[in-house]
């Protein structure tokens, strides 16, 4: 019996009590828990009342991400004293623990001829069983991040990385083969080139050039323990290396951080024994944000972690070293967005700010400071959805945020419980997003509609227990030109594999 199993059998510590004086409908009690180091978990998450009968449980397997648990219970009780409990003790486990208490307990009309035990859903909530195959074999293969187009301008080919193994940190040795699936040839591998710049939750930032999006891709490659990024004509087999590694890229420029500090204060994002000379500052006035020109080649700094140290300048954002991530261009360019992160303790547990800016680096912005802020994805020029704890709660949820009055507003808020990778559909009506693994180790893939609220399931896909932390497999979904396939990595049959699912049928 593992660790994880004794101390679940163990334990049990109640952490909020609710006292539901008058029978009604409401939301589900919701519960968010963090893991407070990078190890996964079993969390057993019951409802309760005073006599120990319980009236609704979930059994989760936890990951490095904060996850906001439903418990939606069906009573036939018009009052009495309920307690949420959780299995194993928070003070083992978990860095934050919030119980929304505001929301109030579910409580059924006793005629429905739901009894003790039933779990209530949303009529929002749909199930769609969309088409799937699988385009690689073999070596494992997968894409990396979810806020890019995998394919070409005509659709034809697929990018991926191949690599030998799957089940360890990638060292500065390993080497990937960045190659391309022609779809329209029974899925043929062709590779193209290699790299030493990998990491298996963002690969090599490998993707279509935005200015040649049918025949010239850009990626990170290491050289002297260095990192830049090279782009590859792959009809005249041309590369040209720029002055700096990128990590996301428009029509006119890219933008990029360091890899290296990203390595040491996220692990399993940035890459491996890159050369590292700003760690012993916590936030150097030489680092941060780099914006590359893409005809030169030559690049600049923007923004340094210093200023962004300095910017509005609060406690908790002083305890550790500074760095950035997730920076993402705005559609036409004329933006960019990022977050800014601060560790606070020895668990490399860190806060979270995300700003935005000029394409020049001016106008920087705080859009957001409210401790968490998880993955998002812009809708248009000027907003973007994002899943965060919006801003005066203590509530994790998506919600749309306009950067220019840094309003918000909350979507889904009746049929996701949980972060995951969220995109927009190219017509800008659906959003795409998955979740992390539930108690059955699946994670789900999901459409939702933006302008009904309505969402549908279109695939679960097993994550294999084995493969946690750093070397996950997320399934980091993302969108064809077109709006109708669907791109995701799994490791579902028991090796990381890429598939394309057709959401065609679903939004039209």
């Amino acid at each position: 019996m593992s660790e994880t199993e004794t101390r679940r059998q163990m334990y049990e510590c109640a952490l909020q009590h609710f006292d539901i004086e008058e029978p009604k409908q409401g939301k589900p009690i919701v519960v968010t828990v963090a893991p407070w180091t990078g190890e996964s978990c079993t969390l057993l998450l019951s409802l309760t009342d005073e006599d120990g009968r319980t009236y609704a449980q979930r059994d989760v397997q936890m990951s490095a991400a904060p996850q906001r648990l439903a418990l939606s219970a069906t009573v036939n009780l018009a009052s009495g004293n309920y307690d949420v409990v959780i299995t194993p003790p928070l003070t083992e486990y978990f860095s934050m623990i919030r119980i929304d208490r505001h929301i109030a307990l579910s409580v059924a009309d006793a005629q429905s001829g739901s009894g003790p035990g039933a779990i209530s859903a949303s009529d929002k909530i749909e199930d769609h069983e969309a088409p799937m195959r699988r385009i690689t074999s073999g070596n494992q293969h997968y894409f990396g991040y979810y806020d890019k187009f995998p394919w070409n301008a005509s659709g034809r080919y697929h990018l991926a990385l191949e690599t030998s193994f799957l089940d360890r940190q990638p060292t500065r040795d390993d080497v990937a083969i960045i190659g391309m699936i022609d779809t329209h040839n029974s899925d043929r591998w062709i590779p193209l080139a290699e790299t030493t710049a990998w990491s298996w939750q963002q690969g090599t930032m490998l993707q279509w050039l935005p200015s040649e999006p049918e025949h010239t891709i850009i990626y990170n490659v290491r050289e002297d323990d260095r990192f830049f990024a090279v782009i590859h004509n792959i009809e005249t087999g041309e590369k040209r290396r720029l002055s700096h590694s990128f990590y996301a890229v428009c029509r006119d420029y890219a933008v990029g951080l360091n890899y290296a500090r990203l390595h040491y204060t996220r692990p399993g994002y940035g890459y491996a024994d890159g050369v590292e000379n700003t760690l012993p500052d916590p936030h150097p006035a030489d680092d941060g944000v780099y914006r590359i020109d893409l005809e030169s080649g030559d690049s600049e700094l923007l923004i340094s972690l210093q200023q962004l140290f300095e910017f509005e300048t609060i406690p908790r954002m002083h305890e550790g070293p500074h760095w950035v991530n997730h920076l993402t261009v705005s559609p036409d360019g004329s933006n960019f967005v990022f977050l800014n992160r601060c560790q606070f303790d020895p668990r490399k547990r860190f806060n979270d700010r995300f700003f935005c800016a000029a394409a020049d680096g001016s106008n920087l912005r705080l859009v957001h400071d409210n401790t968490y802020f998880s993955h998002f994805g812009y809708l248009d020029e000027r907003r973007i959805v994002a899943y965060a704890r919006t801003p005066g709660t203590e509530n994790d949820q998506y919600a749309l945020y306009d950067l220019d009055t840094d309003k918000f507003t909350v979507i889904g808020e009746d049929v996701f419980s949980s972060d995951g990778h969220c995109s927009i559909s190219p017509d800008g009506k659906w959003m795409l997003t998955d979740t992390y693994p539930d108690a059955e180790h699946k994670r789900t893939l999901i459409l939702f509609e933006l302008s009904t609220g309505r969402r549908v399931n279109i695939g679960k896909f097993y994550s294999p227990p084995e493969l946690k932390n750093e070397i996950r497999c997320d399934l980091h979904p993302r969108w064809s030109r077109d709006g109708k396939q669907v791109s995701i990595d799994s490791a579902h049959e028991g090796s990381r594999q890429l598939y394309v699912v057709d959401v065609s049928g679903v939004v039209g």
